[in-house]
């Protein structure tokens, strides 16, 4: 066990990760519900796909629009997800892979 000062200099952040962080997605990968706190200490809920052991947000907007690619394409297996935008900002595009 190691003191205060080794502890801070190795701490990192904990860092949200989101799909669109990934070069691909596996329509096949682990999709679990969290629950987190926003900062008015109000609970909501959000989905995370596993992927190589990290968790990955998965944004509404983003199911909503491989709900629709499936509809189209139901053998479909990966998708990319581009994130273009910041905060409330945020667009996702969903663009089948093959």
């Amino acid at each position: 066990m190691g003191n205060l000062r080794e502890e801070a200099k190795a701490f990192e952040p904990k860092k949200t990760l989101n799909v669109a962080d990934l070069e691909v997605l596996s329509l096949d990968a682990k999709i679990e519900a969290r629950i987190g706190i926003d900062k008015d200490g109000v609970e909501f809920g959000y989905k995370v796909a596993l992927v190589a052991g990290q968790e990955y947000r998965v944004p509404a907007s983003v199911l909503a629009d491989i709900k629709t690619l499936l509809e189209a394409k139901p053998t479909l297996k990966t998708v990319r997800i581009i994130k273009k935008g910041t905060g409330m900002n945020t667009k996702y595009s969903v663009i089948p892979m093959e």
